[in-house]
């Protein structure tokens, strides 16, 4: 009896998953009266697929959403505290789903997730605190983009392919140094 309910359901799921493709389609490219087709505009490149991402027990339908989640997450949340279980299911499914080399970044485990203070940026950061009770940053923003795709001024300035960081504060002035020229500098006779 089991077994022919989840039949019942798979084969309901996969109708409603085809009409649904067929649907969006007609409505992407839809003719007028005067025999002209339409196109309708897309918001980016998150919106080629509609289908929500799982993220630990947590579904995203774009990458926009799964943006403000854990910005807002990151900015609420109180720092050097770990956090609640299904935040750490979220996160641990952000690091094995996005991060660029996962297993180096988990190493033997981790123990707890935090909001902290980064010592060198003076800005809020995920860590991960390790089995071990080693501690490391990671870059949510980077793990969302390579999930679902963020539009092209959502993505950070070193993914932007041209070998340099970017960000960041001083340097690249004229004026190397302190003081000097400008408003504000040095009286001179």
């Amino acid at each position: 009896m089991a077994e022919l309910q989840q039949e019942i359901v798979n084969t309901v799921s996969a109708e409603v998953k085809a009409e649904t493709a067929e649907k969006r389609e007609r409505e992407q490219t839809e003719e007028t009266e005067d025999g002209c087709e339409s196109k309708k505009q897309k918001v980016g490149e998150e919106e080629k697929s509609n289908v929500p991402v799982k993220v630990g027990p947590k579904e995203f339908v774009s990458s926009m959403a799964m943006f403000d989640y854990f910005t807002k997450f990151m900015h609420f949340w109180p720092t050097d505290l770990d956090v609640n279980k299904y935040e750490h299911m979220v996160l641990l499914d952000l690091i094995k789903k996005g991060h660029s080399e996962p297993d180096k970044k988990i190493g033997g485990g981790i123990k707890a997730f935090q909001v902290r203070t980064h010592p060198m940026w003076k800005s809020r950061c995920f860590f991960l605190v390790r089995e071990d009770d080693t501690a490391d940053d990671f870059s949510f923003r980077k793990c969302v983009d390579q999930i679902l795709p963020l539009p092209e001024n959502m993505k950070t300035p070193a993914s932007s392919g041209n070998g340099h960081g970017g960000g960041g504060r001083g340097g690249g002035g004229r004026r190397g140094g302190r003081g000097g020229g400008g408003r504000g500098g040095r009286f001179r006779r």
